[in-house]
């Protein structure tokens, strides 16, 4: 089992940025990707960016151009550089990890208690 642990939200303007860290530890050299989704309150989790330990990234069309995914393996830590943010991208943001190159299993960790992003307008 992969425990997942992140940090770094808090609460910011609409156009300011934040970068959101998470410390994987446990069975890590299980994890191929690693990913980032939010929940906001009453919407269903959504997942927003992915990166294989390859270094390829994929994004949801609503944050592309604005937030970056990087990893650190040797760390096993996952970032999200999240830049001009929106009211809209206001949630609860958690990291997750699959054996494969995406997410479509919904990844194999231990859900977080995740990061709490507030964008004011």
């Amino acid at each position: 089992q992969v425990q997942l642990v992140e940090s770094g939200g808090g609460l910011v303007q609409a156009g300011e940025s934040l970068k959101l860290s998470c410390a994987a530890s446990g069975s890590t050299f299980r994890i191929n990707a690693m990913g980032w989704y939010r929940q906001a309150p009453g919407k269903q989790r959504e997942l927003v960016a992915t990166i294989t330990r390859g270094g390829n990234k994929n994004y949801a069309d609503s944050v592309k151009g604005r937030f970056t995914i990087s990893r650190d393996n040797a760390k096993n830590m996952v970032y999200l550089q999240m830049n001009s943010l929106k009211p809209d991208d206001t949630a609860v943001y958690y990291c997750q990890v699959s054996r494969w190159a995406t997410m479509n299993d919904g990844g194999f960790g231990s859900w977080g208690q995740g990061t709490q992003v507030t964008v004011s307008s």
